[in-house]
């Protein structure tokens, strides 16, 4: 080792012991970790190709003690970086390398549940799915269901703006959040929306939701809850042709129809996941689309008819329609199984997260295949068709650098082209540090410099999840000479850095 990496490792050293000294004022013992065989195991989120290992993990248990971990590292200047249950699909939990990540696992408790007032106050670390199962008692649930929401953390969730399956119809999870608490950079308490219908003033909480741990940090929030169904029922539909499926999701909306949940999944994918979990799906289908229907038994049937009327009419091959709960449970496993149904397919994948006009799926697509070619690796496809949000699913092995190469080519020319035909590269996974080239192509650099002045509004020292989602002009003017170097250039109608 050099002269200067022998400094490095020592100011590194330096600055970790002056972290853990300040912090063990705050916390006990038991709620610090800094030896690298404890922060390990938080190098990285979902997105497993990027890692880095924090100087420092704190546990807090109270708010009390976020607020003085917060204070304290303000105080430092060091870079804090929330995390919740780390399923997160963009990079956004990474750890700083000369930070501290701030685990708010927890703050696991249900507060209350108001079965009159449909809400639920929960801590940030309660899982998505535990909302629901407490208040199924009282006949209600919380509608936004990713697919990880077994293990997923509210807090998680209104920081990705996370969605599901029945997004559609039950919206985001801004469209399901009445309130959020927490605290800024420096420690000062904040509350964004209200018990009310509406705030006073400027509409913050829908800047809060969505901004992946870049303005406070979530300890405490309020979600709206919806009655259970009387009944639900789903369609399998089989297409043998990628384009009429895309069509017919266009089909439906136009049709004046909503559907609970509209999901579209290609053949590859169809026989991942049936080959995983045996969910019943058509094999030999080109692509499938699961439509479902929900409310009192007489609106299920007659939704139920109407969709099933537009997709034959839209070139369905089959039509299966689930006879009992049983059944539609079993479609929609196959759909909710998709990321660790690739996972058996390939060593790694990279999940992508863009949107488009649901009138361009097929177009998209198609694309898609084309790249598969292109890039030398394969592509499984799972869509949340009814409002256009994709996912693709590069395959890819990481430990062999060319792959990793070509897989970020891959997904950034996937992103950068659902800019082009009118999207947008990110719907509900978040930019994190995966698609900070892409927010380059989408966005100006006046637009990032605005985006960066919210930012500053709140943290003005740039100390909360620093280095992520908005990228700096040096980084847009570095990706536009790689693009050159590589050979390509950014779709002619987007920005050229």
């Amino acid at each position: 080792m050099n002269a200067a990496a022998d400094t490095a490792v020592q100011a590194r050293a330096e600055r970790q012991a002056a972290i853990v000294r300040k912090l063990g004022e705050v916390l006990p013992a038991h709620a610090l970790l800094w030896h690298a065989e404890d922060t390990t195991p938080y190098e990285c989120d979902g997105l497993t190709a990027y890692r880095q290992r924090p100087l420092v993990v704190a546990l807090p248990e109270t708010e009390a003690q976020v607020q003085a971990v917060l204070q304290a590292c303000h105080a430092l200047e060091v870079p804090v970086v929330a995390r919740g249950a780390g399923t997160g699909l963009s990079g956004g939990a990474m750890p700083h390398a000369l930070g501290v990540t701030l685990s708010l696992a927890k703050f696991n408790r249900i507060l209350k549940i108001d079965p009159a007032a449909r809400t639920a106050v929960v801590q940030c670390g309660v899982r998505n799915l535990a909302i629901s199962e407490a208040a199924a008692s009282f006949g209600l649930y919380y509608a936004p269901d990713p697919s990880s929401q077994i293990a997923c953390t509210i807090g998680g969730n209104v920081a990705e703006n996370s969605g599901g399956v029945h997004c559609l119809k039950y919206g985001l999870t801004l469209h399901n959040v009445l309130k959020v608490r927490g605290f800024t950079a420096s420690g000062e308490p904040v509350e964004f929306g209200s018990d009310a219908l509406d705030a006073p003033g400027y509409d913050l909480l829908s800047v809060f939701v969505g901004s992946e741990g870049m303005l406070a940090v979530t300890t405490e929030v309020t979600v709206k809850l919806v009655p259970k169904p009387q009944l639900a029922r789903c369609i399998m539909a089989s297409f043998d042709d990628v384009r009429k499926a895309g069509d017919a999701v266009a089909a439906v909306i136009a049709a004046g129809i909503i559907p609970a949940g509209l999901e579209m999944m290609d053949k590859p994918m169809t026989a991942a996941v049936e080959d995983f979990v045996h969910a019943g799906y058509d094999l030999g289908a080109e692509a499938i689309l699961l439509c479902e229907s929900d409310g009192t038994p007489e609106e299920v049937a007659e939704e139920i008819g109407r969709m099933s009327d537009v997709l034959r009419a839209a070139g369905a091959t089959a039509l299966a329609v689930s006879r009992d709960e049983a059944e539609r449970l079993r479609f929609w496993s196959g759909r909710k199984n998709a990321f660790p149904a690739s996972g058996r397919m390939s060593p790694d994948y990279m999940c992508m997260d863009s949107t488009i006009p649901r009138k361009r799926l097929a177009d998209i697509l198609l694309a898609i295949q084309e790249m598969e070619k292109k890039y030398g690796l394969r592509c499984a496809n799972v869509f949340h068709a009814g409002d256009g949000n994709l996912h693709p699913l590069i395959l890819f092995d990481a430990n062999d650098p060319d792959q990793l190469r070509r897989c970020e080519l891959f997904g950034a020319d996937i992103l950068e082209t659902s800019v082009a035909m009118g999207g947008t590269v990110t719907g509900e996974h978040g930019v994190g540090v995966e698609k900070l080239n892409s927010m380059c192509v989408q966005f100006s650099a006046a637009e990032n410099e605005q985006m960066f002045g919210v930012k500053r509004a709140f943290d003005p020292r740039g100390l909360l999840n620093p280095g992520k989602v908005i990228p700096t002009l040096n980084r847009c003017a570095e990706y536009g000479k790689m693009l050159v170097r590589g050979g390509r250039i950014a779709h002619p109608d987007l920005p050229r850095f």
